[in-house]
């Protein structure tokens, strides 16, 4: 950046100042720098490695994408994915990154982060227990048996059970129906409260 260079401008102090929040990531995987933005999202997690504030579902791609700079065969990348704050609560993040170079060589990645506003989540069903609705707000998700199992830490068969439990309380015979119910049964929960909310 020949032009920068020539301007003497000082592009930590203005990273550091920006809203944006941004990371630097070293070559092993370990988080070096992140600007004050980025600490109020995830907390203070320098020397740890990227994937420890990564959702668990999100964990393989996100080192697929790492690794694509890494080895200089991505010029940048962009992606929504699941990231963790210090509560260990999951946010969905817009991520774009680039490889770090020095004299053609990569000696890590940049990255900048923005928040995706989430959908609320599906209201509780009293036909459910607190588990299936939690069981089936993933299944709203799009997660995967496997997945579910990883984030509630429940073994595969317990969360088929729990599916299963769910479908027979829903009167509903598939994964997908009971995604439908939730999400019907909240429209009409909102469309209720506009009408009590609404001048008669």
């Amino acid at each position: 950046m020949p032009a920068l260079d020539e301007m003497g401008a000082d592009l930590e102090d203005a990273l550091e100042a920006i809203s944006v929040p941004s990371y630097v990531i070293d070559p092993s995987g370990v988080i070096r720098w992140l600007n004050p933005a980025a600490m109020q999202l995830v907390g203070d997690v320098r020397g740890r490695q990227y994937t420890s504030v990564v959702a668990p579902e999100d964990n393989r791609r996100a080192r697929e994408l790492f690794a694509q700079k890494i080895m200089g065969t991505a010029d940048v990348t962009d992606s929504e994915g699941a990231l963790l704050d210090e509560d260990g609560q999951r946010m969905t993040v817009e991520i774009s990154s680039v490889p770090l170079k020095r004299e053609g060589r990569v000696i890590g990645v940049f990255g900048q982060l923005s928040e995706v506003p989430g959908e609320p989540p599906p209201p509780s069903d009293p036909r459910l227990t607190p588990r299936q609705t939690e069981v089936l707000r993933h299944l709203a998700q799009g997660r995967s048996t496997g997945q579910i199992a990883e984030e509630l830490q429940l073994s595969k068969e317990t969360v088929r059970n729990h599916v299963r439990q769910l479908l027979h309380a829903l009167g509903v015979s598939s994964r997908l129906e009971a995604v439908a119910v939730s999400h019907g049964r909240m429209r009409r929960e909102r469309a209720e409260r506009g009408r009590r909310g609404s001048p008669h």
